[in-house]
């Protein structure tokens, strides 16, 4: 390989280094910040209601977190914008929570006031970019890295140039943060008079949050189970944070500390990014949205008794004690609700078995013979699975989603990492399995799943058993069509080829014959004799068709007797050594013509194989009458290992199957043997 090829390859994996070198460098970067901080913070003697008031412990975190967090996507996914507008987001929390400390301690020490002017300047410009622009920027690009559409670029490019608007309203106020202390640069005394500017400004914040809640909400709608698991990460975040901040909003106002809640959504992202399999991420949010909403309702319902009954109750009981009896009773019933719907909402009908059984009932009604698509799709839609696929004879007959990578590995060789088979049987027979995938944080499926499995594996069994009848039934009837048409075939051949130039030599001769017997007598004697010889091997042929057909012995003698006769027939073997065949039979009733055939050329066969491949000196034909027609041929043949099939083996199990029969063959202890068993239909005399 030339230098230049080795170069170009080796290109993109340094520009990657570099990116995550520089990742891992910036998110460093703010964590020594927000160390920076504390530090000062010890220094000027701040305590910690000190530092949270100056919101250095809130931007300390949320510093740390989008920092870490942003530096560990663009580590992973160094080409997703949203792990670098974290590192962003986190370096301007970090450098605003190192700026308060900072302001301080050159305020008490009586540093230059042009110092402390760009402390405080640093302090007020530096964290309004992460709420005005980057957070809201990477909810509309998250999870991916891509707007849900190009119709959504004008939104994108809305915040981005409208994001300076927050970044004015918090650095232009000519207010000091600190008693006694000087303002920032880049200040503005008519900053009062620009008051609607200012409140146009938060409807925008709050209308670019909105809008990247909608665009959650259709990529929520249009994403594959993947994409959904990884939304359901931040929404678990946005549920604990808003859990979090409501109950102080209703009952105290706001407090600074709930704004450590927001660090969560970071942490989300990145794990929604970077390791979305990391659990069940359906039955976490099913829990908190469960709890979450059940702490909206004691909370509303709290305020609604203490505004109806606050005189009543707290001079005959107390308020406190008296209300939270009450309010636990009112709740108590709610939460096993709230719970069925959150469930619902995240697995289904797992927890009512008969519907999803109704579902897959519909399903086969719609479409009995081709519907096993629309069975699987049913019961993944209705567990929100990630793949379902039903297999049998060791194929996939039908499937629904995708399994996930990376599981462990299952025994059965159809079923990919990740998915479990649910064995499908019918009459104590396996008739096929049901592959179910597992979701993200499963190992198992859960005892809920395998109700609900169990249910539907019996209607779905049997659907698959009469879909495997149906094939065997379609592939017998072509291979009637196919066995009748080469019977034609091969009788058109020997008439045209055999019998036809015979009767056609026998009318020529005939005519040549007529013709001399006046004027050649002797050319006309012999021109007979050759015509009784045509005629004789004509009736031959003929002969031979018919029995080809069905042999006359049939007719003549019955079933036993043509079976005595060919065994008479087949008394010596290829090396001249002699055989004692003997036929055994019950006394038959009469039989169908075609079981009748059957029966006698597989034990014909049998005979002719035992006379030229064995060594056997004694054979017995068994011929059985009772519940099944049975014939049953073995010798005394030495073993000599398993039987290898042939044309012979293979005509004789399909004759056997042709009538519903069932035919064995192969080396026994004491021989060998051939075995067909057909059911038997008696015809009436």
């Amino acid at each position: 390989m030339s230098l230049s090829k080795r170069l170009a390859e080796r290109r993109p994996l340094a520009a990657a280094l570099g990116r995550r070198r520089l990742a891992a460098g910036l998110g460093t970067f703010a964590v020594l910040e927000v160390i920076a901080a504390v530090v000062l913070a010890v220094v000027v003697g701040w305590s910690f209601q000190d530092a949270l008031e100056s919101f250095v412990v809130t931007n300390g975190l949320m510093g740390c977190a989008f920092a870490i967090c942003g530096a560990v996507i663009a580590w992973h996914r160094p080409s997703n914008p949203i792990g670098w507008l974290f590192v962003a987001d986190g370096i301007g929390h970090a450098t605003t929570a190192v700026g308060a400390p900072l302001a301080q301690l050159l305020h008490d020490n009586s540093a230059p006031v042009e110092l402390q002017r760009l402390a405080l300047t640093i302090f007020s410009w530096s964290w309004p970019w992460s709420i005005g622009l980057f957070l809201p920027l990477a909810l509309l690009l998250f999870p991916d890295g891509r707007l849900v559409s190009p119709r959504w670029r004008p939104v994108a490019w809305a915040v981005v140039l409208t994001s300076p608007l927050f970044a004015l309203e918090m650095g232009l106020s000519p207010e000091s943060p600190f008693e006694g202390g000087p303002s920032g640069y880049l200040t503005l005394s008519s900053y009062d008079t620009l008051q609607p500017l200012w409140i146009a400004t938060e409807l925008r914040g709050l209308l670019a949050f909105a809008l990247a809640i909608v665009c959650l909400v259709i990529r929520y709608r249009r994403a594959s189970d993947t994409g959904r698991r990884q939304l359901l990460w931040l929404l678990l975040a946005a549920v604990i944070a808003v859990a979090f901040m409501i109950p102080w909003a209703l009952v105290a106002g706001t407090p600074i500390f709930v704004l450590l809640a927001i660090p969560l959504v970071p942490a989300a992202v990145a794990v929604a990014i970077v390791r979305h399999q990391l659990l069940d991420i359906r039955l976490v949010v099913s829990r908190a949205i469960a709890w979450a909403l059940l702490s909206i309702v004691a909370i509303g319902s709290y305020a609604a008794l203490v505004a109806v009954t606050d005189s009543f109750i707290s001079s005959r009981f107390g308020r406190s004690a008296a209300l939270t009896v009450i309010v636990a009773l009112l709740i108590a019933p709610v939460l096993p609700r709230l719970q069925r719907l959150v469930d619902r909402a995240m697995y289904g009908d797992r927890r009512d078995p008969a519907r999803v059984a109704s579902r897959v009932g519909e399903e086969l009604s719609a479409n009995p013979e081709g519907g096993m698509t629309g069975v699987v799709s049913a019961i993944r839609s209705a567990l929100r699975l990630p793949y379902v696929a039903l297999s049998s004879n060791g194929e996939l007959i039908a499937t629904a989603g995708s399994p996930e990578p990376g599981r462990p590995d299952t025994t059965t060789p159809l079923a990919p990492p990740g998915v479990v088979p649910v064995e499908l049987s019918y009459g104590g027979s396996p008739v096929g399995v049901l592959l179910i995938g597992l979701r993200p944080g499963e190992s198992a499926l859960s005892v809920a799943d395998r109700n609900v499995l169990a249910l539907v594996a019996v209607p779905l069994a049997v659907a698959v058993h009469a879909t495997q009848l149906s094939a065997e039934l379609q592939a017998s009837r072509e291979k009637l069509v196919a066995a009748r048409e080469e019977e034609r075939r091969r009788l058109r051949r020997d008439l045209h080829d055999g019998l036809g130039p015979t009767l056609t030599g026998v009318a020529f001769t005939a005519d040549a014959a007529a013709n001399l017997v006046s004027a050649d007598p002797d050319r006309a004697s012999s021109l007979l004799g050759t015509l009784r010889t045509d005629t004789r091997t004509a009736i031959a042929d003929v002969r031979r068709l018919i029995d080809d057909l069905r042999p006359s012995a049939l007719d003549e003698l019955g079933l036993v007797g043509a079976l005595q006769q060919r065994a008479d027939q087949l008394s010596w073997r290829a090396d001249g050594a002699s055989v004692s065949v003997k036929v055994a039979a019950d006394s038959l009733p009469t039989l169908p013509a075609a079981l009748e055939v059957a029966a006698y050329r597989i034990a014909t066969e049998a005979l002719t194989n035992v006379v030229r491949h064995s060594r056997a000196t004694a054979a017995v034909v068994s011929v059985r009458c009772g519940s099944e027609l049975e014939i049953e041929v073995t010798d005394d043949g030495p073993p000599n290992g398993a039987w290898i099939p042939g044309v012979g083996l293979q005509a004789m199990r399909e004759r056997a199957a042709e009538l519903g029969g069932l035919f064995e063959a192969g080396p026994s202890p004491n021989g060998g043997r051939v075995h067909a068993s057909f059911p038997l239909v008696v015809m009436e005399r």
